[in-house]
């Protein structure tokens, strides 16, 4: 494909139009492999013992925070990507998206070599013991290998979504998330390997998100360079003033979650396996808003390299308009679908009434975990990336650990889910004042 494909394509055309399509397919790819995780949960499930769901809650943690950081990478990316194909500089575009990969592969191949030296400790430190430790353990053992593939992945993805080719990028995820569904079942139960297996199958599934990633922005669009550390050099400065707090945003969910495991620990590896659970259906019923933020970004980052800054303020309501949208029709169909979904994870006394709970009230409240995803869109690609992590983990430690603890002595489990969705509803109509605010004095100050 010749450079003058790599254009900037959201200068112009409906803007709801650009969110649909660039959430839809990223959010097809991101469901699609979360959908795969809770397959994975599910045939686990099947073994019927509560200390391998339990392990996969626990081991989740580490495995999540590598995405986060993947993540937080790939934000930066989409953002440089898209800012220099907007002010027209294709070429200084393909140079950020080459030192992002390679940063990518310097901080994902630490993480991998501490997560593997450490994973005894961090699993002990959150509440795991006994079985459930050991099963998590080696769990992570087999998979930590496919961290910096799926990180290297994440960062082709997100440079994809960039220079503007969404279905592309989706391909990375969809095709781990098919692999995934394939292999599971074979290492799993043809082998005999129970957790083990499931570890085997998500390294495989990496491995095949990293070549199609590779290949759509080296190949196809031509838009890889050789990767150099001298090149890293020139452009780091540019990538950690964005990828640095974009990491810490997106390491406050992890650190989230990883409270919330070691908060509901002491009521039994049933509040453990039912948390686990609840974790990977959120992904699923909610993997449009999740992909909200990697979408309107480049959206809002092109419009801002060429100075629209009415289109960058559309981009920021429209992508409100749809989080509330989507978000009310899933809470619906979970609540209506609460009890065969429960069933087909055979759950039953405490854990069945944890998911029954969630599906009843807590699933609107992601309504403004998707208004803070847009918020967070507007900061990281309109120059103010530190709010992001401001809000991030202001939501994630004063959002969450008073009310946590406040909730869990009123009402234990269901108490402390209630008072965390609470938070979430005040940091996301927090987050939206303040990325409003930001538009209008960007928009005051070009005229």
């Amino acid at each position: 494909m010749s450079a003058g494909a790599n254009r900037a394509v959201f200068l112009s055309g409906s803007i709801m139009r650009h969110v649909v399509v660039m959430t839809l397919t990223g959010a097809v790819g991101l469901m699609t492999m979360f959908g795969a995780d809770l397959a994975d949960l599910f045939y686990l499930s099947l073994l019927r013992d509560t200390n391998v769901t339990a392990a996969i809650g626990f081991a989740g943690i580490l495995s999540f925070a590598n995405l986060s950081m993947g993540i937080g990478i790939g934000i930066a990316t989409a953002a440089l990507v898209a800012r220099n194909l907007g002010a027209g500089n294709p070429e200084r575009a393909k140079e950020f998206a080459t030192s992002c990969v390679t940063f990518t592969l310097v901080v994902s191949g630490a993480y991998t070599i501490l997560a593997a030296i450490f994973a005894r400790p961090l699993m002990h430190l959150l509440g795991a013991e006994g079985q459930a430790l050991e099963l998590a353990v080696s769990y992570i053992h087999i998979l930590t290998p496919g961290f910096i593939l799926l990180s290297t992945a994440v960062c082709c993805s997100f440079a994809l979504r960039g220079i503007g080719s969404p279905n592309r990028a989706m391909f990375v995820t969809l095709g781990s998330a098919c692999a995934t569904l394939i292999m599971d079942p074979i290492m799993i139960f043809h082998f005999g390997w129970g957790i083990q297996g499931a570890a085997v199958a998500h390294v495989t599934a990496n491995t095949v998100a990293l070549a199609i990633g590779v290949h759509g922005i080296a190949v196809h669009h031509r838009f890889l360079n050789h990767l150099s550390l001298k090149a890293l050099r020139r452009d780091f400065p540019a990538i950690w003033a964005i990828a640095f707090p974009a990491v810490l945003t997106q390491l406050a969910t992890p650190f989230t979650i990883a409270y919330t495991t070691f908060a509901v620990a002491p009521y039994g590896t049933e509040a453990v396996s039912s948390s686990a659970i609840i974790g990977r259906i959120v992904p699923v019923a909610f993997g449009i808003i999740f992909s909200l933020s990697g979408a309107v970004g480049p959206i809002i980052g092109q419009n801002f390299g060429a100075k629209d800054f009415v289109r960058v303020k559309q981009t920021l309501k429209d992508g409100l308009t749809f989080a509330a949208a989507y978000t009310l029709i899933t809470s619906l169909l979970l609540f209506l679908f609460r009890h065969p979904l429960a069933d087909a994870f055979h759950l039953t006394g405490e854990a069945r009434h944890y998911v029954l709970f969630f599906c009843t009230f807590i699933g609107v409240t992601w309504a403004f975990a998707g208004a803070q995803f847009v918020a967070n869109a507007a900061f990281n690609n309109l120059g103010r990336p530190g709010l992001s992590t401001w809000f991030n983990w202001g939501k994630a430690t004063v959002g969450t650990v008073p009310f946590a603890i406040v909730g869990s002595a009123v009402g234990g489990v269901t108490g402390m889910m209630a008072a965390v969705g609470v938070g979430s509803v005040l940091f996301g109509v927090a987050s939206v004042w303040m990325a409003a605010r930001i538009v209008n004095r960007l928009q005051t100050g070009a005229a």
